[in-house]
């Protein structure tokens, strides 16, 4: 018991001891974690101390170098500064003495004027005296030299003007003519024609002088018979083995000459023989009239023609003006349009519808009061036929105004077909009555001293009086003298104007 006392006393004791050397381990462990705690408080405030230390450092370093920067650009502000404020100083200063210098200039300038004005004072009374003296020696006073010199200067201003406006004519008219001859030249060319040899009245052949007899009858009766159912003069005269058949009527005189050679080969001469040859001749005239209207619209390229067009256009078959043939004038004329047209760019078959019937007019001319020109172009109207092609008509011998370039083209290709060698003819009395017409015709206007006509009437010669008429005048009149021909005569082709103006100083030696 005391044993087990003795073990329970000394595990108490060693219960006891283990308490109090756990309690110890702990409550030295506990100073340790403190001691650690402080030890590590300490060390973070002291690495605090050192980072905000260092931080300040850098504060204080940054705050120094914003210091320094600043100081330095205010530095350099004040340079640049006091560097501006010298030049504006020394710009105050050029500008200072610029002033000074323009007030001298200005001094200088208002003496210089006032002796300018002093002087310009003294000009004018000397001009003033001068113009005195000279209007005393000239006799003539400042307007009228005035008006003397204003005619001087308009003169020279003329004659330049003239040979102005004749360097640019003549340059016009070179270019021009270039042109127009190679545009001629090649139409000329492409077609071919023959001379023609028809006349105004119609012969006929018969086989011997008694047959001049029988076609007279007895009593003449035959002959009168003939002439009433045909309306032509038959004339009977000493020209042997032929007679000669006249009337103002193509148509007519061709019904007539067709008749009159069927009686003489038929032998038996009547008046009833007559009447009934005469109306087959005429049907026959008919005939060839309608088929050489179509073949003339067929070899021309226009089609669609009306049927009175096409009649009218063949009777141009028994038609002559100058001794041309008019129907195959209308032909020439309607291929040359075509061909001008073509090169000019122009419509081609307006030029030839208008080439090919400018000319029917004179198909009906002798039966209807008015010009060729006119009538053709009623007939065209009438009969539906585009208006440039009625304006063509009309216009080709400028009796209305000309609308469109083919009407130009229809003009020129007229005249090139009348004018070319071996077109046309006309009688010595025609043709000396035309010449003297034309030299009558120039005569009439003012300052005209002679003229002549030259080139078988294509040019009149003008001599003008120079002391009536200068260069410019001389032009004018040019074109008044064309203008007046073109309106008062009818002549083929083209006549040329040349006006001569000519000075002639005159002394004598003593």
């Amino acid at each position: 018991m005391e044993i087990v006392l003795a073990l329970i006393g000394g595990l108490a004791i060693g219960v006891g001891l283990g308490a109090a050397v756990l309690y110890a381990y702990q409550n030295m462990k506990g100073t340790n974690r403190q001691r650690q705690a402080e030890e590590e408080a300490a060390r973070v405030v002291n690495e605090a101390q050192n980072k905000a230390r260092q931080i300040e450092v850098e504060a204080k370093d940054a705050a120094l170098r914003i210091q320094q920067d600043a100081e330095e650009n205010a530095k350099k502000r004040r340079i640049e500064i006091d560097r501006e404020s010298d030049r504006l100083q020394k710009r105050r200063e050029d500008l200072d003495t610029r002033y000074e210098r323009l007030e001298l200039r200005e001094q200088n300038l208002n003496k210089r004027q006032s002796k300018l004005d002093k002087r310009q004072n003294d000009i004018q009374i000397m001009y003033e005296e001068q113009r005195a003296v000279l209007e005393s020696v000239a006799e003539m006073t400042r307007d009228q030299a005035r008006e003397e010199l204003l005619t001087m200067v308009e003169t020279e201003t003329r004659q330049d003007m003239a040979r102005r406006i004749r360097e640019v004519e003549e340059e016009a008219k070179v270019e021009a003519e270039n042109r127009a001859r190679d545009i001629i030249a090649l139409a000329i060319q492409r077609i071919a024609s023959d001379h023609i040899n028809e006349i105004a009245v119609s012969v006929v052949n018969l086989p011997s002088d008694e047959m001049k007899g029988r076609v007279i009858g007895r009593n003449g009766r035959n002959i009168r018979a003939f002439e009433q159912a045909t309306g032509v003069d038959v004339v009977v005269d000493d020209t042997p083995e032929a007679i000669t058949i006249s009337s103002f009527d193509p148509v007519r005189r061709e019904v007539a000459k067709r008749a009159m050679s069927k009686l003489v080969l038929d032998g038996r001469i009547h008046p009833a023989r007559i009447e009934k040859l005469v109306s087959d001749s005429r049907k026959e005239v008919e005939r060839v009239i309608r088929e050489e209207g179509e073949r003339a619209a067929y070899e021309a390229g226009v089609p669609g023609l009306n049927n009175e067009i096409l009649k009218l256009l063949g009777r141009l078959k028994f038609r002559t003006s100058y001794g041309q043939n008019q129907h195959a004038h209308a032909i020439e004329t309607a291929h040359i349009a075509g061909m001008i047209a073509a090169e000019l760019g122009a419509d081609v078959a307006i030029a030839k519808a208008g080439g090919l019937l400018h000319d029917i007019g004179k198909a009906v001319d002798h039966e209807i009061e008015g010009t060729h020109a006119s009538i053709g172009a009623d007939f065209a109207r009438r009969y539906g036929l585009p208006p440039k092609v009625v304006n063509a008509i009309a216009s080709h011998h400028h009796e209305v105004e000309q609308e469109s370039v083919e009407a130009m083209i229809i003009e020129a290709a007229d005249a090139i077909s009348g004018a070319r060698p071996g077109a046309r003819r006309e009688s010595l009395d025609t043709y000396i009555r035309r010449v003297k017409a034309l030299e009558d015709l120039a005569r009439e206007f003012e300052g005209v001293e002679q003229s002549y006509a030259l080139q078988a009437g294509r040019e009149v010669r003008i001599m003008v009086k120079p002391e009536e008429i200068d260069d410019l005048a001389a032009m004018r009149l040019a074109r008044d003298i064309s203008k007046r021909i073109e309106e008062t005569m009818q002549y083929p082709g083209q006549i040329k104007v040349t006006i001569i103006r000519e000075t002639r100083a005159v002394d004598y030696a003593k």
